[in-house]
């Protein structure tokens, strides 16, 4: 297939920390990763399924699971300081 593809980069700009305190990942293998459920149906099967193979494949140290109570609620600020404190990264997702 020819032609141009247009690839998204997903890292959105952190508003409240200054760019010095800002990580970037050159790489997976020994990292601890996180995930943000957002309770909707589903996301803990992806989550599962993506964790087992972020460790099996690309070497992550850890992964941290966390659920919101809700889709429509933020996360807790005790649950956003462990995550920013013990990981790396952190996704939010979405099921259904």
């Amino acid at each position: 297939m020819a032609g141009t593809q247009l690839v998204y980069d997903p890292v959105a700009p952190c508003l409240t920390a200054p760019q010095e305190s800002r990580r970037s990942l050159d790489r997976l293998a020994g990292k601890v990763i996180g995930f943000i459920d957002n309770a909707k149906p589903n996301f803990n099967f992806l989550v599962d399924d993506l964790s087992e193979l972020l460790v099996s494949k690309y070497g992550v140290a850890g992964v941290i699971k966390r659920r919101k109570r809700s889709a429509s609620q933020a996360a807790t600020e005790a649950v956003m300081k462990e995550l920013t404190e013990q990981c790396d990264a952190v996704i939010t997702g979405s099921g259904d």
